[in-house]
C-alpha cells in the first residue's frame, strides 16, 4: 500500500518508486473498473484513464489513496495515516530532520512545506511522495 509494495526503495531512483505505485494504482482501477474507480472518488475520469495507461498524472497522496481504497486496501484515510506514520517511522530511525529532507532531495520544497505535507496539512503530490519515500529509504539502508 503505497510504502510496503515496494521491495527496497531505497535501491531505486525516485522515478522508478513513483512508476510503481502508478502500477500499484492502475492494477486497483484494472480490477475494479475505471467507472467504478470515478464514482467512488470523483476523479476525473482523464486522470484514471491515465493510471490504467501507464501514464503518470498529476495525482495527490490523497487522490492514490482514494483509489486504492476502492479495491481490498483500507478506506483512504487509514491509508493515509499509515503512510504518514510510515515517513514519520522512517525520519526516526533514519535521525532525519525536515530541513535534513528539504535540502537532500531534488525539489523546491522547502522544510516547512515537507513537515506540512508529511502532516497533511497540505497536499503531497505523489511524485513528492516518491522524493520523500525514497530518500528516507536510502538513508535507512545505510
Amino acid at each position: 500500500m503505497l510504502y510496503d509494495e515496494i521491495e527496497n526503495p531505497g535501491e531505486l531512483t525516485p522515478e522508478e518508486v513513483h512508476a510503481q505505485y502508478i502500477a500499484e494504482l492502475a492494477e486497483t482501477v484494472e480490477s475494479v473498473g475505471v467507472n467504478d474507480v470515478v464514482a467512488a472518488t470523483g476523479l476525473d475520469r482523464f486522470a484514471v484513464e491515465s493510471v490504467v495507461d501507464g501514464e503518470k498524472p498529476e495525482l495527490t497522496l490523497d487522490d492514490a489513496a482514494a483509489i486504492l481504497s476502492t479495491g481490498d486496501a483500507p478506506p483512504k484515510d487509514t491509508i493515509l495515516l499509515e503512510v504518514r506514520d510510515h515517513l514519520l517511522m522512517g525520519m526516526t530511525t533514519g535521525l532525519l530532520d525536515v530541513d535534513t529532507l528539504a535540502s537532500s532531495i531534488d525539489s523546491d520544497l522547502g522544510a516547512r512545506a515537507i513537515q506540512q505535507k508529511i502532516e497533511g496539512r497540505s497536499p503531497m503530490t505523489l511524485e513528492e511522495y516518491a522524493l520523500v519515500h525514497h530518500f528516507i529509504a536510502t538513508r535507512n539502508d545505510r
